[in-house]
């Protein structure tokens, strides 16, 4: 099992992403009091990450979003604690915080390790409403700056050509 952190006011909060297009590696990251720790993601979960946040960001006052912070690259190999699996999100009106939980994606449970159920690592965020927008902007941009998607069946269309499964 892979080490669990919690960051009470994170002083970066981002996504990237390393490789070429079509085989890119997503990575949440986040850093505070000296420890920064990236997360493996997929694309579909970062660009639905952003657009939970933005939809909990609608309901709240308007604020003025801060430019995204500094992207600190993991170098090869890539330091990601763990792949990410669910990912909760919440809104702590006292603090004025956006909360975030993301959980380590949990093994089958066919599986015959002796890995305890439950037993799984996280990354706990409280972040300011101003870095949930930040990141909402960087997803989308990434996400955006990927494949296009097929128009028929929303497959990305891959530069050496597409067979749509739409077309047989």
């Amino acid at each position: 099992m892979s080490e669990s952190y919690s960051f009470e006011a994170p002083r970066l909060f981002t996504v990237g992403a390393v490789g070429e297009v079509g085989a890119r590696v997503f990575f949440i990251q986040a850093h505070a009091e000296g420890t920064t720790v990236s997360v493996k993601c997929e694309k579909q979960q970062a660009a639905a990450l952003a657009e939970h946040l933005e939809r909990v960001l609608a309901d709240l006052p308007v604020i003025d979003a801060d430019e995204p912070p500094p992207l600190i690259e993991p170098l090869p190999p890539m330091d990601i604690e763990f792949v990410v699996g669910t990912i909760s999100i919440g809104y702590d009106e006292d603090r004025d915080r956006v909360l975030l939980v993301l959980e380590e994606i949990r093994p089958d449970e066919d599986d015959d390790d002796d890995v305890l159920i439950g037993a799984v690592a996280s990354l706990r965020l409280r972040v300011t409403r101003a870095q949930a927008a930040a990141f909402v902007t960087q997803a989308s941009g990434l996400v955006a700056a990927g494949r296009p998607a097929c128009r028929l069946c929303g497959q990305p269309i891959d530069p050496n050509g597409h067979v749509c499964p739409r077309l047989n």
